[in-house]
């Protein structure tokens, strides 16, 4: 065989050989230090579970799922050929052969039902599932019929179970023309869900037990967990059906003031993750960690005495998912684009980006990621000497509402500066989600106490004012009116 020959046949061996990413380790002690800004109240960055601990929690399974669809638009027989289904994994990583092959994975990933169900939570079947179709909870189906932050799997032959998905219930948004946006600020009504649960609940005692657990901080006076002790059934649910689609109390956060979902599209470009800017996105490895800290990572963090989820006990009682697939996940995240913009520029627009600039909003908001990826200190939060050098800071607070990053324990005592891109499809606005739409975040009105936010109100609350950031309000109408529309080509 001559050398051109071989060679030949060399390259187009090397051609099939499966590609493979170099995986990162996500639970290491060096990816661990420096991955969080200090807590507010602690002075320094909480201790999670050691690499030990956290590798020897078991691996769960990636469950191969089912579209949901709105009854009347659910091909005939879907449910009984369902029902004849056996049960099957999404993924088989040995057989991924291409960086597409890991972003689907992913997809899978992101699809999967929630935590809870694979660690026994029942979920719903098919019929418990549909009474709640075409209520307040699902804002429209997509065009295709189907409800796309909720997916069927097949638990066992027969057993075909529904529930939200690991990522996509949070981070789905339907338009109204029901396009499927993927990663973006979520629209299902989970407030409409969660209350409907507690109404059929003798009390508030397990809710209350479980927001102690994830609300608790301690160290902060007072402990942001303490307002929900003595709440009642009623009110209990009340608070829930206050939080509008779009917005979400987390571990960590508040009923009280609840952050808005954020949109992941674009996310490679973000320097920090959180509104508090709590974790510091420096690599793919980042974000892996961050996902892993969501989904079961952060109950079992001390914070100085501190574990939401008690005493460490056996890992094995635990869940998590592979190395791989959170690897998966964060490639998959990483491809996600946002829709087709229907904002086209004009004059208008034209003239609205003048304005941009010489009002000076491109100092935080510079194109093309129209973000300086910069923290803002919080009204009354100082910095401490010796700050880490490497983080970008706008010392210049705009008394924004400092709740969430001083009295929760994600505070960290700043806001992160968010991007404006894809601001026409998103919404609510502001980190609590308290403004709907673009033309009421620059109507003067919301800094009165007497003004009613068009987002997230709260329970048992009348009117607020919604303070901070003033830049645009008191803009001429006509360039403000350009201002919004460029703004809605981004």
């Amino acid at each position: 065989m001559n050398r051109v020959v071989a060679l030949a046949l060399a390259t187009a061996l090397l051609g099939f050989q499966r590609w493979q990413p170099q995986v990162p380790r996500v639970w290491d002690e060096e990816g661990l230090r420096g991955l969080e800004l200090p807590r507010v109240g602690l002075g320094h960055t909480a201790h999670h579970v050691s690499p030990d601990y956290y590798y020897r929690i078991p691996v769960d399974r990636v469950p191969k799922t089912y579209p949901v669809y709105a009854p009347d638009r659910e091909p005939p027989g879907y449910l009984a050929w369902l029902m004849a289904q056996e049960p099957a994994d999404a993924i088989d990583f040995a057989k991924l052969s291409s960086n597409d092959d890991w972003i689907r994975a992913g997809q899978a990933v992101f699809d999967a039902p929630f935590r809870a169900a694979l660690h026994g939570a029942p979920g719903s079947t098919a019929a418990e599932w549909r009474r709640f179709s075409g209520s307040a909870f699902y804002p429209r189906p997509a065009k295709d019929g189907t409800y796309p932050w909720v997916r069927y799997w097949v638990a066992s032959k027969g057993d075909v179970r529904a529930f939200f998905t690991e990522c996509g219930s949070c981070h789905t948004r339907v338009l109204d023309d029901g396009t499927v946006v993927p990663g973006a600020q979520g629209n299902l009504n989970e407030g409409f869900w969660h209350a409907a649960v507690l109404r059929e609940a003798a009390s508030a005692d397990e809710w209350t037990r479980q927001l102690s657990i994830a609300y608790g901080a301690p160290w902060l006076k007072p402990d942001p967990a303490a307002s929900y002790q003595r709440l009642t059934l009623e009110q209990a649910i009340e608070i829930e059906r206050q939080v509008p689609p779009g917005v979400r109390y987390r571990d960590g956060t508040s009923h009280v003031f609840p952050p808005k979902i954020p949109d992941l599209i674009g996310i490679a470009d973000r320097k920090y993750l959180d509104a508090t800017g709590l974790i510091r996105h420096r690599s793919i490895a980042d974000l892996m960690r961050y996902a892993t800290l969501v989904d079961v990572a952060e109950p079992l963090t001390d914070y100085d005495g501190f574990r939401p989820a008690g005493e460490l006990t056996d890992a094995r009682q635990h869940g998590r998912f592979s190395d791989e697939a959170l690897y998966a996940l964060a490639l998959y995240i990483y491809s996600l684009q946002p829709p087709s913009n229907p904002h086209r520029p004009t004059a208008q627009t034209r003239r609205g980006e003048s304005v941009f600039r010489r009002e000076g909003c491109a100092a935080c908001h510079p194109s093309p990621l129209y973000t300086n990826n910069a923290l803002v200190p919080a009204a009354g939060f100082h910095l401490p000497e010796g700050w880490n050098a490497t983080d970008v800071i706008v010392n210049r607070p705009i008394e924004t509402d400092s709740r969430l990053t001083l009295q929760s324990r994600k505070g960290t005592g700043f806001y992160r500066v968010p991007s404006l891109l894809g601001v026409w499809y998103r919404g609510p606005f502001e980190h609590n989600g308290s403004i709907a739409t673009v033309e009421d975040w620059f109507d003067p009105a919301r800094l009165r106490d007497s003004y009613r936010p068009t987002g997230f109100v709260g329970a048992g609350v009348t009117t607020r004012a919604v303070r901070g950031h003033p830049f645009g309000l008191t803009l001429p109408p006509d360039d403000k009116a350009a201002l919004i529309a460029f703004l809605m080509t981004l």
